[in-house]
């Protein structure tokens, strides 16, 4: 978000790719976000872990209910191997 100017209130949906429940949790605090735009379809628990293919699995989450809702903006985030993480803001236009 730093890159981009914006502030995760600039985020309509906010996509969490969790390993334990207590990780959206922590997140949802860190990030002071509003636990109503976090995986609103359930994340990797409730969906499943598609491993290898997590981040397709979110981006494509995310463009659809953007779309479906018609919203315009969307930050995504997954964890890769040896505790690091990666983001993604995706924008409609």
């Amino acid at each position: 978000l730093n890159c981009t100017g914006l502030t995760i209130d600039d985020m309509d949906l906010v996509e969490i790719h969790e390993t334990y429940a207590a990780t959206t949790v922590v997140c949802a605090r860190q990030l002071a976000v509003d636990v109503d735009r976090i995986n609103v379809n359930g994340g990797a628990i409730a969906i499943g872990h598609a491993f290898g293919a997590s981040g397709a699995r979110i981006m494509t989450h995310l463009t659809h209910e953007l779309r479906r809702r018609r919203l315009k903006r969307a930050l995504a985030t997954t964890s890769i191997a040896g505790g690091q993480s990666v983001a993604m803001m995706i924008e409609t236009v």
